[in-house]
């Protein structure tokens, strides 16, 4: 798919790049800014085309994970000054 996405794109880059510019002048009744808005959609179009796409990996396995909170080993609070028994989670 990326293959013909970018072999359709060649032909129009090399059409772009080969066509005569013309000068711009500002009694053309709104042709300059017409080329504009193409050459931005175009742009635009383009590169929606050629910008890469993320590949999307589904959800994959993940076992149950049984966990639990009990009490750890004591601890001195020097800040408190008393011994302490944090609360921890355990998954098994």
């Amino acid at each position: 798919m990326k293959r013909f996405e970018t072999m359709a794109a060649v032909p129009v880059i090399a059409v772009a790049a080969l066509t005569a510019p013309t000068t711009a002048r500002a009694g053309d009744g709104g042709a300059v800014a017409a080329g504009e808005v193409g050459g931005f959609i175009g742009g635009l179009a383009l590169g929606s085309v050629l910008a890469p796409r993320p590949y999307y990996y589904g959800p994959y396995y993940q076992p149950a994970v049984h966990c639990y909170w009990t009490r750890g080993r004591p601890q001195w609070d020097a800040w408190r000054g008393v011994w302490v028994r944090p609360r921890i989670r355990v998954c098994e």
